[in-house]
């Protein structure tokens, strides 16, 4: 899951650091930046944006009155050097309130809640189609992921690597993460450093998955719950 982030701030030095905190989350990428609320309506419908950085002190029209002027916006977490306004904005049902200077944590903490928040109301929606991809960033680009692609996923500390049909993708997440993006009907968690895909499963030989030429082993503990599984499903190459 991927937001789509703009940034509205007539400070250069803040835009600067709020799309350096951008690029190190990897569930947000960085759209469009404007230097006030009058240049960023036209770019909020053009670029599909689904967060809005906003700072509230500034020319020509501040934070609150451009929230209070637009008819839909997309989430709103609002930033500002005066803690005196957070009152006014939780009232305006903004995401959350960062006074300046925030650090990373601060940061990452309020875009988690955007994200938590999105994902409900993408699960709420009786219009949600079902995906069959997902985005991570990888290498500074925003890679679009197949489940049908995939085939397994390894850890290594705070990275995973994707292992597709045709690439391979090492991204900055955990792999408790990154589970959480993959529907439990296709993917299971077999080792503690490995998650696969089940369909790619040819065979089993011990408590050896052979998966696209790979060979991958199934934790103790996850032996049973994996077994259980594939033997279940439709799972096995003809």
């Amino acid at each position: 899951m991927i937001l789509k982030c703009l940034i509205i701030d007539d400070e250069p030095i803040a835009r600067k650091l709020l799309q350096e905190y951008i690029e190190e989350a990897d569930f947000l990428v960085l759209s469009g930046t404007a230097e006030n609320p009058l240049k960023a309506t036209g770019l909020i419908n053009k670029l599909d944006i689904d967060l809005i950085f906003l700072d509230v002190n500034m020319p020509k029209m501040n934070g609150f009155q451009f929230l209070r002027s637009a008819v839909k916006l997309p989430m709103v977490i609002m930033t500002t050097a005066y803690g005196e306004y957070a009152l006014e904005g939780f009232e305006m049902a903004v995401v959350d309130y960062l006074v300046k200077p925030f650090s990373l944590e601060r940061f990452l903490k309020a875009s988690q809640k955007a994200l938590d928040l999105y994902i409900l109301k993408q699960q709420a929606s009786p219009e949600k189609n079902e995906a069959d991809h997902f985005y991570v960033k990888c290498d500074g680009k925003i890679e679009r992921v197949q489940y049908d692609d995939l085939v397994y996923i390894e850890a290594m500390a705070n990275y995973v690597t994707l292992y597709t049909l045709n690439k391979k993708l090492i991204v900055y997440l955990t792999i408790k993460g990154l589970q959480e993006k993959l529907p439990v009907d296709k993917f299971i968690k077999v080792h503690k450093s490995y998650i696969v895909n089940t369909t790619m499963i040819s065979n089993i030989e011990g408590n050896m998955l052979n998966l696209n030429g790979t060979k991958i082993t199934v934790g103790q503990s996850f032996y049973d719950e994996v077994m259980d599984k594939v033997l279940k499903g439709r799972l096995f190459k003809r």
